[in-house]
Protein backbone atom coordinates (compact mmCIF):
# COMPACT_ATOMS: atom_id res chain seq x y z
CA UNK A 1 0.00 0.00 0.00
CA UNK A 2 2.81 2.41 0.64
CA UNK A 3 4.25 2.01 -2.67
CA UNK A 4 0.90 2.76 -3.83
CA UNK A 5 0.58 5.63 -2.11
CA UNK A 6 4.33 7.22 -3.01
CA UNK A 7 3.19 6.47 -6.83
CA UNK A 8 0.18 8.25 -6.75
CA UNK A 9 2.27 11.03 -5.28
CA UNK A 10 4.61 11.16 -7.83
CA UNK A 11 2.11 10.88 -10.44
CA UNK A 12 0.13 14.14 -8.59
CA UNK A 13 3.70 15.81 -8.84
CA UNK A 14 4.18 15.10 -12.38
CA UNK A 15 0.93 16.14 -13.48
CA UNK A 16 1.35 19.73 -11.50
CA UNK A 17 5.05 20.24 -13.31
CA UNK A 18 3.46 19.33 -16.23
CA UNK A 19 0.18 21.81 -15.95
CA UNK A 20 2.67 24.59 -14.89
CA UNK A 21 5.06 24.37 -18.10
CA UNK A 22 2.46 24.23 -19.95
CA UNK A 23 0.62 27.09 -18.49
CA UNK A 24 3.92 28.73 -19.21
CA UNK A 25 4.71 27.87 -22.39
CA UNK A 26 1.09 29.36 -23.67
CA UNK A 27 1.54 32.52 -21.60
CA UNK A 28 4.91 32.90 -23.02
CA UNK A 29 3.59 32.51 -26.71
CA UNK A 30 0.67 34.72 -25.58
CA UNK A 31 2.96 37.58 -24.88
CA UNK A 32 4.96 36.89 -27.70
CA UNK A 33 1.85 37.30 -29.77
CA UNK A 34 1.19 40.26 -28.10
CA UNK A 35 4.37 41.70 -28.42
CA UNK A 36 4.04 41.06 -31.88
CA UNK A 37 1.27 42.79 -32.60
CA UNK A 38 2.28 45.94 -31.15
CA UNK A 39 5.64 46.68 -32.55
CA UNK A 40 3.98 45.74 -36.74
CA UNK A 41 5.46 42.08 -37.10
CA UNK A 42 3.91 39.32 -38.26
CA UNK A 43 1.97 36.82 -35.80
CA UNK A 44 1.90 33.02 -37.08
CA UNK A 45 -1.36 33.54 -39.20
CA UNK A 46 0.74 35.68 -41.31
CA UNK A 47 -1.39 39.07 -40.00
CA UNK A 48 0.35 42.61 -39.09
CA UNK A 49 -0.90 44.77 -36.47
CA UNK A 50 -1.33 47.72 -39.13
CA UNK A 51 -4.62 45.26 -40.29
CA UNK A 52 -6.12 46.20 -37.49
CA UNK A 53 -6.87 49.23 -38.77
CA UNK A 54 -7.16 49.07 -42.22
CA UNK A 55 -10.18 47.46 -43.37
CA UNK A 56 -9.35 45.09 -46.36
CA UNK A 57 -12.05 42.48 -46.55
CA UNK A 58 -14.65 44.10 -49.05
CA UNK A 59 -17.12 41.18 -49.63
CA UNK A 60 -20.04 41.49 -52.67
CA UNK A 61 -23.08 40.89 -51.39
CA UNK A 62 -25.37 41.87 -54.71
CA UNK A 63 -23.99 42.09 -58.35
CA UNK A 64 -26.54 42.38 -60.77
CA UNK A 65 -26.40 44.03 -64.61
CA UNK A 66 -27.96 46.93 -63.04
CA UNK A 67 -25.72 47.15 -60.07
CA UNK A 68 -23.66 46.40 -56.99
CA UNK A 69 -23.21 46.41 -53.72
CA UNK A 70 -19.46 45.78 -52.11
CA UNK A 71 -19.62 45.66 -48.05
CA UNK A 72 -16.32 46.13 -45.67
CA UNK A 73 -16.90 44.61 -42.77
CA UNK A 74 -15.71 45.71 -39.28
CA UNK A 75 -13.29 43.93 -37.25
CA UNK A 76 -14.79 42.47 -33.60
CA UNK A 77 -12.89 42.79 -30.44
CA UNK A 78 -12.73 44.38 -27.31
CA UNK A 79 -11.45 48.19 -28.42
CA UNK A 80 -14.62 48.14 -30.99
CA UNK A 81 -17.19 49.91 -28.94
CA UNK A 82 -19.92 50.68 -31.56
CA UNK A 83 -18.36 48.35 -34.92
CA UNK A 84 -19.88 50.04 -38.00
CA UNK A 85 -19.54 47.93 -41.58
CA UNK A 86 -19.18 50.40 -44.96
CA UNK A 87 -20.82 49.72 -47.47
CA UNK A 88 -20.59 50.91 -51.43
CA UNK A 89 -23.35 50.95 -53.43
CA UNK A 90 -22.63 51.57 -57.08
CA UNK A 91 -25.85 51.63 -59.67
CA UNK A 92 -26.16 52.25 -63.30
CA UNK A 93 -28.00 54.89 -64.92
CA UNK A 94 -31.77 54.25 -64.59
CA UNK A 95 -31.85 51.88 -62.33
CA UNK A 96 -34.03 50.62 -59.27
CA UNK A 97 -32.75 49.12 -55.65
CA UNK A 98 -35.66 47.18 -55.15
CA UNK A 99 -37.74 47.83 -51.52
CA UNK A 100 -36.80 46.07 -48.71
CA UNK A 101 -36.01 46.63 -44.93
CA UNK A 102 -33.04 45.58 -43.13
CA UNK A 103 -31.95 44.68 -39.75
CA UNK A 104 -29.37 47.29 -40.03
CA UNK A 105 -29.75 51.23 -39.58
CA UNK A 106 -28.18 52.84 -42.86
CA UNK A 107 -26.49 56.77 -42.99
CA UNK A 108 -26.30 56.93 -47.61
CA UNK A 109 -23.76 60.19 -48.79
CA UNK A 110 -24.11 60.61 -52.56
CA UNK A 111 -20.05 60.11 -53.69
CA UNK A 112 -21.66 60.94 -56.90
CA UNK A 113 -24.55 60.84 -59.33
CA UNK A 114 -28.18 61.53 -58.04
CA UNK A 115 -30.08 59.20 -56.60
CA UNK A 116 -34.09 59.28 -55.37
CA UNK A 117 -34.85 57.40 -51.67
CA UNK A 118 -37.81 56.65 -50.70
CA UNK A 119 -38.66 55.53 -47.11
CA UNK A 120 -41.56 54.65 -44.49
CA UNK A 121 -41.21 57.34 -41.66
CA UNK A 122 -43.90 57.06 -38.94
CA UNK A 123 -46.06 54.88 -41.30
CA UNK A 124 -46.07 57.64 -44.18
CA UNK A 125 -44.23 56.89 -47.67
CA UNK A 126 -41.66 59.32 -48.23
CA UNK A 127 -39.18 60.77 -50.84
CA UNK A 128 -36.19 62.58 -51.11
CA UNK A 129 -34.00 63.99 -54.08
CA UNK A 130 -30.08 63.54 -53.12
CA UNK A 131 -27.11 64.95 -54.94
CA UNK A 132 -23.67 64.75 -54.60
CA UNK A 133 -22.65 65.32 -50.53
CA UNK A 134 -25.78 64.82 -49.63
CA UNK A 135 -26.11 62.31 -46.42
CA UNK A 136 -29.60 60.92 -45.49
CA UNK A 137 -30.37 58.23 -42.59
CA UNK A 138 -32.38 55.02 -43.37
CA UNK A 139 -33.45 53.63 -39.75
CA UNK A 140 -33.17 49.79 -39.23
CA UNK A 141 -36.73 48.08 -39.94
CA UNK A 142 -38.03 50.61 -42.56
CA UNK A 143 -39.02 50.12 -45.69
CA UNK A 144 -36.76 51.94 -48.42
CA UNK A 145 -35.92 51.92 -52.08
CA UNK A 146 -33.29 53.55 -54.43
CA UNK A 147 -33.77 54.61 -57.62
CA UNK A 148 -31.10 55.95 -60.28
CA UNK A 149 -32.87 58.54 -62.24
CA UNK A 150 -29.79 59.65 -64.29
CA UNK A 151 -29.72 58.62 -68.15
CA UNK A 152 -25.76 58.73 -68.48
CA UNK A 153 -24.64 59.04 -64.95
CA UNK A 154 -23.89 56.07 -62.49
CA UNK A 155 -24.53 56.42 -58.93
CA UNK A 156 -21.83 55.70 -56.10
CA UNK A 157 -23.27 55.84 -52.55
CA UNK A 158 -21.12 54.86 -49.98
CA UNK A 159 -23.10 54.20 -46.21
CA UNK A 160 -22.69 53.42 -42.93
CA UNK A 161 -24.21 49.91 -41.23
CA UNK A 162 -24.39 49.98 -38.17
CA UNK A 163 -25.64 46.45 -36.90
CA UNK A 164 -26.48 47.26 -32.81
CA UNK A 165 -29.88 46.18 -33.59
CA UNK A 166 -29.04 43.00 -36.39
CA UNK A 167 -29.77 39.74 -35.78
CA UNK A 168 -26.46 38.64 -36.30
CA UNK A 169 -27.16 36.20 -39.29
CA UNK A 170 -24.51 38.08 -41.42
CA UNK A 171 -23.21 41.57 -42.06
CA UNK A 172 -26.73 42.88 -42.48
CA UNK A 173 -29.64 40.92 -43.66
CA UNK A 174 -32.50 41.54 -46.15
CA UNK A 175 -35.62 41.58 -46.40
CA UNK A 176 -37.22 42.13 -49.55
CA UNK A 177 -40.66 43.29 -50.12
CA UNK A 178 -40.45 42.66 -53.97
CA UNK A 179 -39.13 39.66 -55.79
CA UNK A 180 -39.80 36.70 -57.11
CA UNK A 181 -37.28 33.64 -57.91
CA UNK A 182 -34.68 36.42 -57.48
CA UNK A 183 -34.19 38.05 -54.59
CA UNK A 184 -37.47 35.71 -53.15
CA UNK A 185 -40.05 38.09 -51.23
CA UNK A 186 -40.26 37.95 -47.55
CA UNK A 187 -44.14 37.45 -48.69
CA UNK A 188 -43.22 33.76 -50.28
CA UNK A 189 -42.49 32.49 -47.62
CA UNK A 190 -46.58 32.24 -46.51
CA UNK A 191 -48.45 29.61 -47.67
CA UNK A 192 -50.39 30.59 -51.07
CA UNK A 193 -53.44 29.50 -49.43
CA UNK A 194 -52.74 31.80 -47.00
CA UNK A 195 -51.39 34.62 -49.14
CA UNK A 196 -54.46 33.87 -51.64
CA UNK A 197 -56.95 34.96 -48.71
CA UNK A 198 -55.11 37.97 -47.52
CA UNK A 199 -54.64 39.94 -51.01
CA UNK A 200 -58.10 38.75 -52.01
CA UNK A 201 -56.48 37.22 -55.55
CA UNK A 202 -56.41 33.79 -56.90
CA UNK A 203 -53.88 31.52 -56.27
CA UNK A 204 -52.71 31.60 -59.79
CA UNK A 205 -52.55 35.29 -60.09
CA UNK A 206 -50.44 35.39 -56.33
CA UNK A 207 -48.06 32.73 -58.06
CA UNK A 208 -47.13 34.70 -61.17
CA UNK A 209 -46.58 37.45 -59.25
CA UNK A 210 -44.08 35.95 -57.14
CA UNK A 211 -42.34 34.58 -59.67
CA UNK A 212 -41.15 36.76 -62.25
CA UNK A 213 -38.86 38.82 -61.17
CA UNK A 214 -35.18 37.57 -61.58
CA UNK A 215 -33.56 40.28 -62.20
CA UNK A 216 -31.43 40.38 -58.60
CA UNK A 217 -32.09 43.03 -56.01
CA UNK A 218 -31.11 46.14 -58.35
CA UNK A 219 -33.05 45.83 -61.78
CA UNK A 220 -33.14 48.16 -64.69
CA UNK A 221 -36.06 50.97 -65.16
CA UNK A 222 -35.35 51.92 -68.84
CA UNK A 223 -38.07 50.15 -70.98
CA UNK A 224 -35.29 48.72 -73.03
CA UNK A 225 -34.10 46.93 -70.33
CA UNK A 226 -36.97 46.88 -67.81
CA UNK A 227 -37.47 42.97 -66.29
CA UNK A 228 -41.14 42.64 -66.61
CA UNK A 229 -42.56 42.60 -62.83
CA UNK A 230 -41.40 46.45 -63.10
CA UNK A 231 -42.99 47.50 -66.79
CA UNK A 232 -46.41 49.03 -65.80
CA UNK A 233 -47.09 51.84 -63.93
CA UNK A 234 -48.83 54.11 -66.78
CA UNK A 235 -51.81 55.63 -65.16
CA UNK A 236 -50.82 55.87 -61.25
CA UNK A 237 -50.93 59.46 -59.53
CA UNK A 238 -48.05 60.56 -57.61
CA UNK A 239 -50.09 59.79 -54.27
CA UNK A 240 -51.22 56.29 -55.38
CA UNK A 241 -47.51 55.51 -56.25
CA UNK A 242 -46.56 56.37 -52.83
CA UNK A 243 -49.19 54.51 -51.30
CA UNK A 244 -48.54 51.25 -53.33
CA UNK A 245 -45.23 50.62 -51.39
CA UNK A 246 -46.64 51.46 -48.16
CA UNK A 247 -49.55 48.60 -49.11
CA UNK A 248 -47.07 46.22 -49.91
CA UNK A 249 -45.13 46.15 -46.85
CA UNK A 250 -48.55 45.78 -44.48
CA UNK A 251 -49.77 43.51 -46.89
CA UNK A 252 -53.07 45.54 -47.92
CA UNK A 253 -54.47 44.53 -50.88
CA UNK A 254 -56.92 46.13 -53.67
CA UNK A 255 -57.11 45.51 -57.65
CA UNK A 256 -53.82 46.22 -58.00
CA UNK A 257 -53.29 47.25 -61.91
CA UNK A 258 -50.31 46.58 -64.03
CA UNK A 259 -47.58 49.16 -63.28
CA UNK A 260 -43.53 49.98 -63.48
CA UNK A 261 -41.12 52.07 -61.03
CA UNK A 262 -40.36 53.68 -64.89
CA UNK A 263 -43.03 55.93 -65.42
CA UNK A 264 -42.73 57.27 -62.38
CA UNK A 265 -39.81 59.83 -63.57
CA UNK A 266 -42.03 61.10 -65.72
CA UNK A 267 -43.98 62.57 -62.98
CA UNK A 268 -40.97 64.38 -60.88
CA UNK A 269 -41.08 67.65 -63.11
CA UNK A 270 -44.62 67.21 -62.14
CA UNK A 271 -45.16 66.50 -58.78
CA UNK A 272 -41.85 67.90 -57.65
CA UNK A 273 -43.27 69.94 -54.93
CA UNK A 274 -46.05 67.51 -53.55
CA UNK A 275 -43.19 64.50 -52.76
CA UNK A 276 -41.35 67.07 -50.18
CA UNK A 277 -45.08 68.46 -48.46
CA UNK A 278 -44.34 66.03 -44.88
CA UNK A 279 -42.61 65.81 -41.58
CA UNK A 280 -39.67 63.69 -42.44
CA UNK A 281 -35.98 64.86 -42.27
CA UNK A 282 -34.67 66.00 -45.26
CA UNK A 283 -31.48 65.55 -46.25
CA UNK A 284 -28.27 67.22 -45.13
CA UNK A 285 -25.15 68.36 -47.61
CA UNK A 286 -21.88 68.17 -45.82
CA UNK A 287 -20.54 70.73 -48.42
CA UNK A 288 -22.15 73.08 -48.12
CA UNK A 289 -21.45 73.41 -44.62
CA UNK A 290 -18.80 75.79 -43.60
CA UNK A 291 -15.38 74.51 -42.61
CA UNK A 292 -14.64 74.08 -39.14
CA UNK A 293 -11.38 74.53 -39.60
CA UNK A 294 -9.43 75.91 -42.40
CA UNK A 295 -6.19 77.59 -43.37
CA UNK A 296 -3.51 77.02 -46.34
CA UNK A 297 -3.45 73.71 -45.90
CA UNK A 298 -6.34 72.51 -45.60
CA UNK A 299 -10.26 72.40 -44.24
CA UNK A 300 -12.11 69.87 -42.60
CA UNK A 301 -15.73 69.76 -41.67
CA UNK A 302 -17.33 67.63 -38.88
CA UNK A 303 -21.68 67.57 -38.62
CA UNK A 304 -23.48 66.12 -35.24
CA UNK A 305 -25.94 65.55 -33.73
CA UNK A 306 -26.58 69.63 -32.90
CA UNK A 307 -26.36 70.16 -37.28
CA UNK A 308 -28.38 66.87 -38.24
CA UNK A 309 -31.04 65.78 -35.76
CA UNK A 310 -31.47 62.43 -37.16
CA UNK A 311 -27.81 61.69 -36.77
CA UNK A 312 -28.54 62.26 -32.90
CA UNK A 313 -31.15 59.83 -33.17
CA UNK A 314 -28.62 57.11 -34.84
CA UNK A 315 -25.73 57.95 -32.53
CA UNK A 316 -23.59 58.72 -35.45
CA UNK A 317 -21.53 61.60 -36.36
CA UNK A 318 -19.74 62.37 -39.93
CA UNK A 319 -17.07 64.25 -41.24
CA UNK A 320 -15.00 65.49 -44.06
CA UNK A 321 -11.47 66.42 -44.19
CA UNK A 322 -8.95 68.36 -47.33
CA UNK A 323 -5.79 68.24 -46.93
CA UNK A 324 -3.31 69.80 -49.91
CA UNK A 325 -0.48 67.99 -51.59
CA UNK A 326 2.24 67.18 -48.52
CA UNK A 327 0.25 68.77 -45.82
CA UNK A 328 -0.97 66.79 -42.39
CA UNK A 329 -3.89 66.63 -39.83
CA UNK A 330 -1.49 67.33 -36.29
CA UNK A 331 -1.40 64.31 -34.65
CA UNK A 332 -4.39 64.31 -32.18
CA UNK A 333 -6.99 61.51 -30.74
CA UNK A 334 -10.92 61.18 -30.62
CA UNK A 335 -11.88 61.37 -26.50
CA UNK A 336 -15.28 60.30 -27.79
CA UNK A 337 -15.80 57.85 -30.68
CA UNK A 338 -14.11 55.99 -32.79
CA UNK A 339 -13.88 57.04 -36.70
CA UNK A 340 -14.16 55.35 -39.52
CA UNK A 341 -12.78 56.76 -42.66
CA UNK A 342 -13.01 56.46 -46.68
CA UNK A 343 -10.43 57.77 -49.04
CA UNK A 344 -12.50 59.66 -51.94
CA UNK A 345 -9.25 61.21 -53.89
CA UNK A 346 -6.28 61.21 -53.77
CA UNK A 347 -3.35 59.44 -51.38
CA UNK A 348 -1.49 59.53 -48.43
CA UNK A 349 -0.43 57.93 -45.08
CA UNK A 350 -2.56 56.97 -41.85
CA UNK A 351 -0.31 56.48 -39.01
CA UNK A 352 -2.01 55.00 -35.65
CA UNK A 353 0.13 54.96 -32.29
CA UNK A 354 -0.73 52.00 -29.61
CA UNK A 355 -1.59 52.81 -26.13
CA UNK A 356 2.24 52.02 -25.18
CA UNK A 357 4.12 54.57 -27.43
CA UNK A 358 4.49 52.23 -30.29
CA UNK A 359 3.58 52.65 -34.17
CA UNK A 360 0.39 50.32 -35.08
CA UNK A 361 0.27 51.42 -38.30
CA UNK A 362 2.04 53.70 -41.00
CA UNK A 363 0.16 52.79 -44.42
CA UNK A 364 -0.27 54.51 -47.54
CA UNK A 365 -3.80 54.60 -48.90
CA UNK A 366 -5.75 55.66 -51.94
CA UNK A 367 -9.19 56.09 -53.36
CA UNK A 368 -11.13 53.53 -51.93
CA UNK A 369 -9.26 52.45 -48.60
CA UNK A 370 -11.30 51.94 -45.22
CA UNK A 371 -9.60 52.65 -42.23
CA UNK A 372 -10.50 52.71 -38.63
CA UNK A 373 -9.18 54.31 -35.54
CA UNK A 374 -10.43 53.52 -32.05
CA UNK A 375 -11.24 55.88 -29.48
CA UNK A 376 -8.25 57.45 -27.17
CA UNK A 377 -5.89 56.12 -30.05
CA UNK A 378 -3.57 59.37 -31.25
CA UNK A 379 -2.96 59.22 -34.89
CA UNK A 380 -2.74 61.56 -37.80
CA UNK A 381 -3.35 61.56 -41.58
CA UNK A 382 -0.72 63.17 -44.26
CA UNK A 383 -1.17 63.80 -47.69
CA UNK A 384 0.95 62.72 -50.42
CA UNK A 385 3.15 65.37 -51.73
CA UNK A 386 1.90 64.50 -55.82
CA UNK A 387 -2.17 65.60 -55.08
CA UNK A 388 -4.75 66.46 -52.53
CA UNK A 389 -5.96 64.53 -49.97
CA UNK A 390 -9.30 64.16 -49.05
CA UNK A 391 -11.25 61.78 -47.02
CA UNK A 392 -15.02 61.48 -45.42
CA UNK A 393 -16.01 59.22 -42.46
CA UNK A 394 -18.31 58.40 -39.96
CA UNK A 395 -17.71 58.79 -36.10
CA UNK A 396 -19.30 56.47 -33.29
CA UNK A 397 -20.72 59.44 -31.33
CA UNK A 398 -23.24 61.79 -32.35
CA UNK A 399 -22.82 64.53 -29.88
CA UNK A 400 -19.27 66.96 -30.23
CA UNK A 401 -15.83 65.07 -30.68
CA UNK A 402 -13.59 67.65 -29.51
CA UNK A 403 -10.93 66.36 -30.84
CA UNK A 404 -7.33 66.65 -28.62
CA UNK A 405 -4.74 67.61 -30.49
CA UNK A 406 -1.09 66.52 -29.52
CA UNK A 407 0.76 69.30 -31.69
CA UNK A 408 0.48 72.39 -33.11
CA UNK A 409 -0.77 75.89 -31.67
CA UNK A 410 -3.95 74.73 -30.27
CA UNK A 411 -2.49 71.38 -28.65
CA UNK A 412 -3.17 70.11 -25.20
CA UNK A 413 0.87 70.67 -24.61
CA UNK A 414 0.39 74.31 -25.12
CA UNK A 415 -2.57 74.56 -22.59
CA UNK A 416 -0.68 72.21 -20.22
CA UNK A 417 2.69 73.96 -20.87
CA UNK A 418 3.74 74.21 -16.74
CA UNK A 419 6.63 73.24 -14.83
CA UNK A 420 4.88 69.16 -14.53
CA UNK A 421 5.15 69.10 -18.51
CA UNK A 422 8.91 69.89 -18.54
CA UNK A 423 9.42 67.25 -15.72
CA UNK A 424 7.28 64.73 -17.21
CA UNK A 425 10.07 64.91 -20.84
CA UNK A 426 13.32 65.59 -18.42
CA UNK A 427 13.84 68.98 -20.06
CA UNK A 428 14.27 72.76 -18.73
CA UNK A 429 10.89 74.91 -18.85
CA UNK A 430 13.01 76.97 -21.38
CA UNK A 431 13.69 73.83 -23.21
CA UNK A 432 10.12 72.60 -23.72
CA UNK A 433 8.81 76.07 -24.25
CA UNK A 434 10.79 76.56 -27.43
CA UNK A 435 10.03 73.47 -28.04
CA UNK A 436 6.42 73.44 -28.58
CA UNK A 437 6.42 77.17 -29.55
CA UNK A 438 8.40 75.98 -33.27
CA UNK A 439 4.83 75.23 -34.44
CA UNK A 440 2.99 78.62 -35.49
CA UNK A 441 -0.19 76.44 -37.24
CA UNK A 442 -2.49 74.61 -35.46
CA UNK A 443 -4.92 71.57 -36.91
CA UNK A 444 -3.43 71.29 -40.60
CA UNK A 445 -0.01 71.14 -40.73
CA UNK A 446 2.27 72.46 -43.49
CA UNK A 447 4.80 69.74 -45.43
CA UNK A 448 8.04 69.38 -43.23
CA UNK A 449 10.58 70.77 -45.84
CA UNK A 450 12.76 67.26 -45.94
CA UNK A 451 9.93 65.24 -47.35
CA UNK A 452 8.03 61.99 -45.85
CA UNK A 453 11.52 60.01 -45.35
CA UNK A 454 13.24 62.52 -43.53
CA UNK A 455 10.54 62.92 -41.15
CA UNK A 456 10.18 59.47 -40.49
CA UNK A 457 13.90 59.32 -39.59
CA UNK A 458 13.87 62.38 -37.66
CA UNK A 459 14.82 62.03 -33.91
CA UNK A 460 13.94 64.65 -31.14
CA UNK A 461 16.98 65.62 -28.63
CA UNK A 462 16.01 67.20 -25.31
CA UNK A 463 18.23 69.28 -22.96
CA UNK A 464 18.18 67.21 -19.75
CA UNK A 465 17.23 68.52 -16.47
CA UNK A 466 20.49 68.95 -14.52
CA UNK A 467 20.89 66.76 -11.67
CA UNK A 468 19.71 68.37 -8.54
Amino acid sequence: MGKGVTFLLLALVLCHALTVATGYKGEKQRRKEREREESGEEGEGGRRAEDMFLMRRSTRVIRTDAGEMRVVRSLGGRIIEKPLHIGFITMEPQSLFIPQYLDSSLILFVRTGEARVGCIYKDEMVERRLKIGDVFPIPAGSTFYILNPGEGQRLHIICSIDPSESLNLDTFQSFFIGGGTYPASVLAGFSPETLSSAFNVSVSRLTEMLSRQQEGPIVHIAPAHAPSIWTKLSQLKEEDRLMQVKRMVQGEVEQVKEWSWWSLFGMFSENEGNLFKDKAPDSYNIYKKSPDFRNDYGWSVAVDGSDYKPLKDHGTGIYLVNLTAGSMMAPHMNPRASEYGIVLRGSGRIQIVFPNGTLGMDTKVREGDVFWVPRYFAFCQLASRSSPFEFFGFTTSSLKNRPQFLVGANSLLHTFNTPELAAAFGVTEERIRRFINAQNEAVILPAAPGGDEDVKRASVKFEAVPEV
